[in-house]
């Protein structure tokens, strides 16, 4: 089978690899960094500087695979394919959509007969070595036609096909949303322990809940590399925890269909205190407590903080 393939970041480029390291199929790749597709190219796949110059050199029907970021630059992307491809041809997109998004975009593209497959995509750096776990929502024929390259990237047993167009992103939401409540439980808990009178050694308890232990899990072999390279005060990391959009998603779904979802959502909220937007409110707390019971605050002036001593 021949590929054409967008995006060679780092999923991406690796997956690149992954293909042709691992089966005959060939790639045919895109990035705007040239320097990217050059490492493709020392992979084995055959670069090429335009999206117009992938088009041409793929041969009908066409499947061609997006891994770029979500939002405007996978709707461009998307835009601009559609104008190339022809009637039966296929557009795979393996980033972080909104399941909305790309449920709207395969029925505007098949109006132009061409055939949408969303591909939720789990693995990260690590995939190039382990495999995908892709969940993948699409037509039957166009997943059938996907599924030899879907059976390189995964590893055994590791993708499946969720339904229409948009269950792939679509359960691959709720994955992240699930992934923000393990990784907050664990955090805590990690916590707990750094913080006791036991000088706990961290990168042992991680390694250890893995040897059978009901909460082992590969997020616990991550934590056990993390201690290990960083050490048990991680101090050169700064606790600031970005989102990508997943777990905001997934509460909304829930809301919309009135399922309570405690665990994820404070998991979100905890990340959004992690950058400070909670301070505000900590602040008017403080202000409250000073005014009804005339407890003492922490003030930039120590002279403002209620005590005595600083007066």
């Amino acid at each position: 089978m021949k590929l054409g393939f967008v995006g060679l970041g780092r999923m991406g480029g690796n997956m690149v690899h992954r293909i042709h390291r691992d089966s005959d199929h060939e790639v045919v790749a895109f990035d705007m960094s040239s320097e990217a597709v050059e490492e493709a190219v020392g992979h084995g796949a055959s670069g090429v500087a335009s999206l117009e110059e992938l088009v041409s050199q793929l041969e009908a029907p066409r499947s061609v695979w997006i891994m770029v970021p979500a939002g405007d630059p996978t709707a461009q992307t998307i835009d601009k394919l559609s104008d190339l491809l022809e009637e039966g041809d296929a557009i795979l997109d393996g980033g972080n959509s909104k399941w909305t998004d790309s449920r709207d975009r395969g029925a505007r593209l098949a109006e132009n007969g061409l055939h949408f497959v969303d591909v939720g995509t789990s693995g990260g750096v690590w995939g190039l070595e382990v495999g995908y776990c892709m969940m993948v929502g699409g037509s039957d024929e166009a997943v059938g036609r996907l599924a030899p390259i879907l059976d390189v990237l995964a590893p055994p047993e590791g993708w499946g096909h969720m339904g229409p167009t948009g269950a792939g992103h679509y359960v691959k939401m709720v994955h992240n949303g699930v992934e923000y409540g393990m990784m907050q439980a664990y955090a805590e808990g990690f916590e707990i322990m750094h913080a006791s009178d036991y000088d706990v050694d961290l990168e042992k308890v991680a390694h250890l809940w893995n040897q059978g232990s009901v909460i082992r899990s590969w997020l616990l072999e991550l934590a056990e590399r993390a201690f290990a390279d960083e050490g048990r005060d991680l101090e050169r990391l700064e606790g600031y925890v970005e989102d990508s959009g997943e777990g905001r998603w997934t509460i909304l779904d829930a809301m919309d269909n009135d399922v309570p979802s405690p665990v994820i959502s404070m998991a979100l909220m905890a990340r959004f205190y992690s950058r400070r937007n909670g301070d505000y409110t900590a602040r008017v707390l403080a202000a409250l407590r000073n005014q009804f019971g005339g407890h003492a605050v922490k003030a930039h002036d120590p002279a403002a903080q209620g005590d005595p001593a600083a007066e």
